[in-house]
C-alpha cells in the first residue's frame, strides 16, 4: 500500500538556513562506542563479559585500584598493510590502514566480594572476570542478659 507524503506548503526557508548553518556533516567524526558488558551472578560469584571482537591477552589490563574498585583497559592498536613490493624494491604504499581503540572503566564492586581472588582470562575475543564472592560469616548467636540500670 501507498502512503503518500502530505509536506506543509508554508514558506520554511528560515528553518533552512538555520539547519544549514549547524549542520555538521562537513566536520570528521570519531566513532567512540564502549564493548558491551554483561554480568552473571550465581550463589558463589559475579562473572563479567566484555566483549570486543580481536581482543587478545596483552590489550587488557584487569587491577583493583587504591579505592578497592575494579578497573578495565583494553588497549587495541593494530596495523594492517598491503604492500606488494618485493625485497629491494623501492616502493610506497598504496594502502595502509591503522586501527586504534582505547577503553577505560572504573567498576564499583559490591562488599561481597573476595577481592583477593579475582581472576580474568580472554577468550574468543570476551574478556572474562571471575569476582568471587566472600564466604558468609556464620551468624552469631548471642544469649545474654542485660542488665537494667
Amino acid at each position: 500500500m501507498y502512503f503518500p507524503v502530505i509536506r506543509n506548503n508554508r514558506n520554511n526557508w528560515l528553518d533552512t538556513a538555520f539547519n544549514d548553518l549547524f549542520d555538521m556533516d562537513w566536520t570528521p567524526r570519531h566513532v567512540a562506542t564502549a564493548p558491551a558488558v554483561n554480568v552473571k551472578e550465581s550463589d558463589k560469584a559475579f562473572t563479567m563479559e566484555v566483549a570486543a571482537p580481536g581482543l587478545k591477552k596483552e590489550f587488557c589490563k584487569v587491577n583493583i585500584n587504591n579505592e578497592g574498585n575494579l578497573v578495565v583497559k583494553i588497549e587495541n592498536k593494530s596495523e594492517h598493510e598491503d604492500n606488494s613490493c618485493k625485497e629491494g624494491e623501492k616502493c610506497h604504499y598504496v594502502r595502509r590502514e591503522f586501527s586504534y581503540a582505547n577503553y577505560e572503566q572504573t567498576y564499583i564492586l559490591p562488599d561481597e566480594i573476595d577481592k583477593e581472588a579475582i581472576s580474568a582470562k580472554v577468550e574468543d575475543g570476551i574478556l572474562s572476570i571471575e569476582l568471587p564472592k566472600l564466604a558468609p560469616e556464620p551468624e552469631k548467636k548471642m544469649d545474654r542478659v542485660i542488665e537494667i540500670g
